[in-house]
């Protein structure tokens, strides 16, 4: 028993030695101080928020599908039974073009892949014959 108190009592001294000898024993006294949360929280947002996910929107997960219900997006040419998109109808191309003139995907959109193709290439040719800009004016 002797020995590990002597043991301990080196360990102790020489820990202590350093941080009064090197000048920073202010980083290592303010980490446990009041103001620091030094490992227990990780900031704002930390915590349980009313609304559960990210951005205080509810999750939904398993449990149910929260406040916000995304519904299935279906295509618009398979729905009206299009087979043909006309890269004439500058109308219908510019509800598939972002304002900056890129082409919106179909995860956006809601187009199967087929009429994404088909509605990509519309938009192709309507650029070529300038119905529709390649880009904004900026």
């Amino acid at each position: 028993m002797s020995e590990e108190t002597q043991a301990k009592a080196p360990e102790t001294g020489a820990s202590a030695a350093p941080q009064a000898t090197s000048g920073s024993e202010s980083s290592p006294a303010s980490s446990s101080g009041p103001g620091s949360n030094s490992g227990s929280s990780s900031g704002p947002r930390s915590g349980g928020r009313p609304g559960g996910g990210p951005g205080g929107r509810p999750s939904g997960g398993p449990g149910g599908r929260g406040k916000f219900f995304r519904r299935k997006k279906v295509c618009k040419f398979c729905t009206e039974k299009i087979d043909a998109i006309p890269y004439r109808d500058v109308r219908l191309l510019q509800g598939f073009v972002a304002e900056r003139g890129k082409i919106v995907p179909r995860r956006l959109t809601g187009v199967c892949t087929t009429h994404q193709r088909r509605l990509t290439r519309a938009i192709k040719q309507a650029r070529n014959i300038a119905l529709l800009p390649f880009a904004t004016r900026h």
